[in-house]
């Protein structure tokens, strides 16, 4: 063979080998574990995250598969969520970043007493915010979406009707911005995550516990107790923020088209696919309260007001405590309002 020949076929045996390669990486498949703390049937399991694992796995083909890990399957506790994400433990995981007080600061002014109602605009509005204002919080993970629920409001063993009948109750808060909101309000804050809700009521741990209509349903919170009390005017009395991550080096691994395909699954239209995920469930939770002929106390504009006005400390509380952390929280407060006025529909 002479040397052109031979280096003719050596390129081409290169090349083979190159499409080879390429081609294996074109085809490599991959199994993302996704680990969350409710039952499956709860709203953002079933409306929300199963809804991204298939559509993930039509936009790759089949190449990426998500395998959901339901109510803490993979141990832990729901604050060690975030971490489990951060630290590899599992692929991905979605949780109440409340979980972990002190730890995102500046994301947590969307959980400020009346600062919104609606979970769509909300979840739009708190991922911009956190791409403009917050991204350091999420450094160390590859951030799907963050997202908020809808309008935050109690649902009690004996009916609250204005304030005063708030004074002394054992509430249960899912953080602290909620808890000191609880206080100043005159209710006795009991923390704890969501999923601990049934048995606190059923055991008389709590009296009443803040959560949004959308999870009633599987802590079977309206069959426990018989009363529920909503505000006047669009927000709601708080609400709490999610995230949904997934580990860094899970996502760097990657090749280049299926990172595309997480990319194309993140920021602010999946953020609102929970949103409206919640807005669906909170419909849905609300439904069953009145079927079930439960008391649905709805406070008038004279009465919410007190409240808000009562509830307004919280405000100045948190800015001047992240004040002392060298974060303007006041301009943070302004920020997410108009970014909430701005995706409002």
């Amino acid at each position: 063979m002479t040397f052109l020949k031979r280096r003719t076929a050596l390129a081409a045996l290169g090349a083979v080998a190159a499409a080879t390669v390429a081609g294996t990486a074109m085809a490599q498949t991959v199994t993302l574990r996704l680990h969350q703390m409710l039952p499956q049937q709860a709203t953002i399991p079933a409306r929300a995250l199963v809804p991204w694992a298939q559509k993930v796995e039509a936009d790759s083909g089949g190449r990426i598969k998500v395998q959901l890990f339901h109510a803490m399957q993979l141990g832990g506790a729901p604050p060690q969520l975030f971490d489990q994400a951060r630290d590899g433990v599992v692929d991905l995981t979605w949780t109440v970043l409340g979980y972990t007080p002190g730890r995102f600061p500046k994301t947590e002014v969307f959980e400020l007493p009346f600062m919104s109602g609606d979970p769509v605009a909300s979840s739009r509005a708190i991922q911009e915010y956190v791409e403009k204002f917050a991204a350091d919080e999420f450094k160390d993970v590859k951030l799907i979406a963050v997202h908020t629920h809808g309008p935050g409001l109690f649902h009690s063993k004996t009916p609250i009707t204005g304030l005063e009948s708030l004074r002394g109750m054992k509430v249960r808060g899912g953080s602290r911005i909620i808890n000191n909101m609880l206080v100043k309000l005159g209710a006795t804050p009991v923390g704890m995550p969501v999923p601990a809700v049934t048995d606190a009521l059923t055991k008389g741990t709590i009296d009443a516990t803040t959560i949004p209509w959308e999870v009633t349903p599987s802590l079977k919170v309206t069959e426990l107790v018989k009363n529920h009390t909503t505000f006047a005017g669009k927000e709601g009395l708080y609400t709490q923020t999610f995230a949904f991550s997934m580990n860094r080096a899970s996502y760097e691994k990657l090749p280049p088209d299926l990172k595309a395909v997480i990319d194309k699954n993140s920021g602010i239209e999946t953020a609102a696919l929970f949103g409206r995920a919640m807005e669906e469930g909170d419909k849905a939770g609300r439904d069953i309260a009145v079927k079930a002929g439960n008391n649905i106390v709805a406070l008038d504009i004279q009465e919410t007001q007190r409240w808000r006005r009562t509830a307004s400390t919280v405000e100045t509380d948190w800015i001047n405590e992240v004040k002392g952390k060298g974060i303007d929280g006041a301009k943070l407060a302004a920020e997410a309002r108009a970014l909430i006025a701005k995706h409002s529909r």
